[in-house]
């Protein structure tokens, strides 16, 4: 198996592309969905009030180390595989996305000098007491919701390979990458005096991408693309380790984005006929490829950890990025606008994304919010063009109030007749 070498994006930064010019359109194509992947649920519901639902976070395409598989009954490794048809002169893009667990710890300043590890306000608003309204040192659940004292984040990583598909044949290739620890720490200031510090941290995390192809039999020069995630980190738990601290060493919301520079992939979902017997032996591991980028095109995959259809793509009534985009965009809109203002203060302490989302639906106006209910979509054709689609039944009367599809607004519904 050979190694080879690909560009990496180290603490969020930006890599530099190495994409061909039709790869990177389909790529950016592509992007928003895996962008909604890539943060499912990474605000979870902080802004409401402690419930069952947010007591796992980080769920979804989560690969710890291997030493803490068995432990945590979590895995290490993710499977993707589907059938593509390369020529033999192309060129295959990876693009592996996770985010890295930064775990930010909030330390405040004493009278004697230094920091001490404890929680202050980071809303920075003048209506908000710079201590508890008691006046005393908070203890136990009051410093947790007064104060976020501990928090952890997430750095969007990137890890680019591009490969000539001939290299792919017998073992393929391997790319070991490394990211390794650092740490950064940001003075909090108040009145032009250090109230605090912001001290960050992120753990050293190693992996593997392993990519082979196989040529199948039959008449059709196709193939079947196998791509393997590893996370290969070297950590040892303790014995009674927990989820907390497999995190940092863990990749988070793994998915791969796949391009083809002159070939095609074929749907795993809805292969052709001659193809279905191929596709069926594809084997996928906690994770699932689907079409992506533009619509109808056969370009570009996307390998995600939640299940989606060929050529996903976020509803056009979302606003801004809720966290929640794989859903239903009203409830998790609705439920950041409920809560207590003591909830909003602790959700904009909580980190910038958490505070933003906070912020976007308190701002929201409720003829805008009407517009995430109701909205029902027209199937989409893919075996042939709108201009090809058989007239509806309901367009022969040539009135809009017979499209079963349209959008209701709440004042066109009658009640319902008591019997």
């Amino acid at each position: 198996m050979r190694e080879i070498q690909a560009t990496a994006a180290a603490g969020g930064a930006e890599p530099a592309n190495c994409y061909p010019e039709g790869i990177e359109r389909g790529f950016a194509a592509a992007r928003q969905i895996a962008d909604a992947v890539l943060l499912e649920d990474y605000a979870l519901h902080p802004y409401g009030e402690p419930t069952a639902g947010n007591a796992l976070r980080w769920q979804f395409g989560v690969l710890v180390p291997p030493e803490y598989t068995a432990q945590g009954g979590e895995h290490s490794h993710q499977r993707t595989e589907c059938v593509m048809e390369a020529r033999r002169d192309d060129r295959l893009a990876v693009e592996l996305r996770f985010l890295r667990v930064q775990r930010r710890t909030v330390e405040r300043a004493v009278e004697t000098g230094g920091f001490e590890v404890g929680g202050f306000d980071l809303a920075e608003r003048s209506d908000l007491p710079e201590r508890p309204p008691t006046g005393r040192e908070p203890a136990g659940r009051e410093v947790a919701e007064w104060a976020l004292p501990e928090r952890d984040e997430g750095v969007e990583e990137r890890i680019e390979l591009l490969l000539d598909i001939d290299e792919l044949s017998g073992e393929g290739v391997q790319r070991a990458f490394r990211l390794p620890g650092v740490g950064r720490t940001e003075l909090v200031h108040r009145q032009g005096a250090a109230v605090g510090r912001l001290v960050r941290r992120c753990e050293q995390v190693d992996g593997l991408v392993r990519v082979r192809a196989e040529e199948l039999p039959g008449p059709y020069r196709a193939q079947r693309l196998t791509v393997v995630v590893e996370n290969t980190s070297d950590w040892t738990p303790a014995r009674r380790a927990g989820r907390e601290e497999a995190l940092p060493r863990s990749l988070v919301s793994v998915h791969l984005l796949l391009g083809l520079e002159h070939g095609r992939f074929l749907s795993v979902t809805n292969p052709p006929d001659w193809a279905r017997r191929a596709v069926e032996r594809c084997r996928n591991d906690r994770t699932w490829p689907v079409l992506a980028g533009p619509f109808g095109g056969h370009q570009i995959v996307l390998s995600s950890p939640i299940a989606l259809g060929d050529h996903p793509r976020i509803a056009s009534e979302s606003l801004g990025t809720r966290y929640d985009a794989t859903g239903v965009d009203g409830v998790p809109g609705l439920r950041t606008a409920a809560p207590t203002d003591r909830a909003r203060r602790k959700a904009r302490g909580s980190g910038g994304r958490a505070g933003a989302v906070t912020d976007l639906a308190a701002s929201v106006p409720p003829e805008v919010l009407e517009r995430l209910h109701g909205a029902i979509r027209r199937p989409r054709d893919t075996a042939a063009g709108a201009d090809d689609a058989e007239q509806p039944w309901w367009a022969e009367a040539d009135d809009p109030a017979q499209d079963p599809f349209r959008s209701f607004r709440p004042d066109e519904a009658a009640p319902l007749e008591e019997s």
